[in-house]
């Protein structure tokens, strides 16, 4: 694997890949040829196959997981290995509509109010208060909040992607509280690591998720509560709020305006504002009574 893997390195950084794909690609091209027992350049389309209904049956991966996947074996055969791939022979798996689950206001209120520490307090209203991803707000620096321009600058989102998203004064006070809280002020992160919050490195996104999980223990709200589920929380409460949508793909830092129109089916202003054809209706029942 040392040449090949050196290769497909090499083809991945030429075209700038964010290192948690060259990562991914890297591990699955390994776990393919393991999987065989043989270097992955001798193995073909029925292996493939072979591979990717072992990743269903056997190990149980979401379609979405099988799809990446199936794109880094795309990658090292296409890219690397400069040979055909049949899209026909291994297509990419079939995805499932789920709507996620959203929190009306008043159970955000409650999480955040539920939060364990003040530290997982801060990240929580720091969430649904930019719509952040998780990774996005572990890397947050302390120079990314604008206090003049009231804006948080989140850098390198997904797809390498910068954006600017509001700064809402409430959040800023509870920042600069938070700020004094610090034991050291020489991080350049704004959620330092470690347990005294005064690591050169970042929180990890396990830290996010944990304050999620424990508030909404705390908090009795039933609902599975994560990171990304205050990112939706964000986007709905927006759009609820008659903010366009336009807007909300922009401040999301959303390529396409189909991810961002999924909150339509979410947002209860949208729902209650259209009449169900049964209420027009003339039944017998009604027509006797009248």
């Amino acid at each position: 694997m040392t040449h090949l893997r050196k290769m497909m390195l090499e083809e991945l950084q030429r075209r700038n890949y964010s290192e948690d794909t060259t990562r991914f690609y890297i591990r699955t091209v390994e776990d393919f040829s393991r999987r065989f027992n043989r270097p992955p350049d001798r193995l073909g389309p029925r292996h493939i196959r072979e591979y990717q209904a072992e990743l269903f049956q056997k190990r149980k991966l979401s379609p979405g997981t099988v799809a990446h996947h199936l794109a880094a074996l795309r990658f090292f055969y296409i890219k690397t290995l400069k040979k055909g791939w049949g899209i026909a022979e291994t297509p990419y798996p079939k995805r499932p509509f789920h709507l996620p689950s959203i929190l009306s206001q008043e159970e955000v209120a409650r999480l955040i109010d539920g939060a364990l520490t003040s530290c997982h307090r801060i990240l929580l209203m720091t969430l649904y208060a930019t719509g952040a991803r998780n990774a996005e707000l572990t890397r947050l620096k302390v120079s990314d909040i604008d206090s003049k321009r009231m804006v948080i600058h989140i850098q390198g989102g997904k797809g390498r992607v910068d954006r600017d998203v509001m700064l809402s004064l409430r959040l800023l006070e509870e920042l600069r509280e938070h700020w004094r809280r610090l034991p050291r002020k020489t991080s350049v992160w704004l959620f330092p690591g470690n347990r005294w919050h005064s690591g050169g490195q970042p929180i990890d996104t396990k830290t996010p998720r944990n304050a999620c999980k424990q508030a909404a223990q705390r908090a009795g709200i039933k609902k599975r509560v994560y990171p990304h589920i205050l990112r939706h929380c964000f986007a709905t409460h927006l759009l609820e709020a008659g903010t366009d949508l336009r807007t909300i793909q922009i401040l999301l830092g959303h390529r396409d305006l189909k991810e961002t129109a999924i909150y339509l089916h979410l947002s209860e202003r949208h729902l209650h504002a259209t009449a169900s054809p049964l209420d027009s209706l003339k039944l017998k029942d009604e027509q006797r009574n009248e």
